[in-house]
């Protein structure tokens, strides 16, 4: 695996307005990635959890363009993807490419698999016809199905079988990236296991790098070599796989992984719970967003937003609990009363 990042994201933001009245005036915004920064090692699989709502999948739009950022930059393989023209940013999608969360919704159900295989190549300038069917035949076999499944439509197939054929057309154009928006959610446990499997698989084969956006902590640790946890839009902990699950830093975190069932009725977990909901995006909380559901809140944390900062080496946590900055941020606090 290289380190050398294919993906670098800094400071991203996508507000979206909310209106109100009879002309539609804009009254707030919800913040749904709120200055967001990380980065994807060619090669290696980053995991992006949170609960519903929390901004990964939005997260995932944005960086495709499928969503227009509001702040921030975003560099693929040493390019600027924010500053390309809508064209341009076309012709990039050829290297980055999505596998959505709805195996029944992203499939067009009026067109055969063949067709819905080719239309990547057909958009990306490939012209002959005998080399477009001969990647379909080759990429159904790669996934697990037959050429013969290429004349058949989308409503004959199960929804592991979609999944493979919504993977497949990931790979047409043979990008170095794909982003997997809670790509196995939507399937049976078994199921989830032979794509998760396969993907790994074409990972190795291909040499394909993953942005896997997932809610389900026990799927993420199966797949990632590193985990970034959001929370109400913001990034508040990233550390490699084993590290996170073993020694997780943000209260948030912990919550989340207390909540895993562990499949032994002898063994005893010690239970963190959250109270309350998440806050309304378009109205969140000053200072640290999580605080009004910390067992461990702080003075400060109703103030001053905690910054990323790097715990230990490859560990990097928002958190007031661990930044060296605590001190000096009250004396600013002070200095501004």
């Amino acid at each position: 695996m290289s380190t050398k990042p294919l993906l670098k994201v800094e400071n991203l933001k996508k507000h979206f307005p909310v209106k109100k009245g009879l002309f539609g005036k804009t009254v707030g915004y919800v913040k749904a990635v709120d200055d967001v920064s990380f980065y994807v090692n060619e090669g290696e699989t980053l995991g992006i959890v949170g609960e519903s709502g929390c901004g990964k999948s939005t997260t995932g739009r944005v960086l495709m363009r499928l969503l227009e950022p509001t702040e921030g930059e975003v560099e693929f393989d040493g390019k600027s993807l924010t500053s390309l023209s809508s064209e341009e940013m076309r012709k990039t999608r050829r290297d980055i490419q999505m596998v959505f969360q709805d195996p029944y919704a992203s499939l067009n159900p009026r067109h055969t698999i063949g067709k819905i295989l080719e239309e990547p190549l057909i958009v990306h300038g490939v012209k002959d016809q005998k080399e477009r069917k001969r990647k379909v035949r080759e990429f159904l076999e790669i996934v697990g199905l037959s050429e013969f499944h290429a004349k058949r439509y989308p409503h004959q197939f199960s929804g592991g079988q979609r999944q493979r054929i919504g993977i497949a057309r990931a790979l047409m154009t043979n990008p170095k990236l794909i982003i997997a928006d809670e790509p196995v959610s939507a399937l049976d446990v078994s199921i989830q296991a032979q794509v998760l499997n396969l993907m790994q698989d074409l990972q190795k084969e291909f040499n394909l790098t993953y942005i896997f956006i997932a809610h389900d902590l026990g799927v993420v640790r199966h797949i990632s070599d590193r985990v970034g946890v959001m929370y109400l839009g913001k990034m508040v902990e990233i550390a490699d796989s084993e590290q996170l699950y073993d020694k997780p830093l943000h209260p948030y975190t912990q919550a989340l992984l207390s909540a895993v069932p562990v499949p032994d009725p002898d063994y005893q977990k010690e239970q963190i719970p959250i109270e309350g909901d998440i806050p309304n995006p378009a109205n969140p909380p000053t200072g640290c967003t999580f605080h009004t559901r910390c067992p461990f809140k702080m003075d400060i944390c109703t103030k001053v937003v905690p910054k990323l900062v790097d715990h230990s080496k490859g560990h990097s946590v928002a958190c007031h609990l661990y930044t060296e900055q605590v001190d000096d941020d009250i004396k600013q606090l002070e200095g501004s009363i």
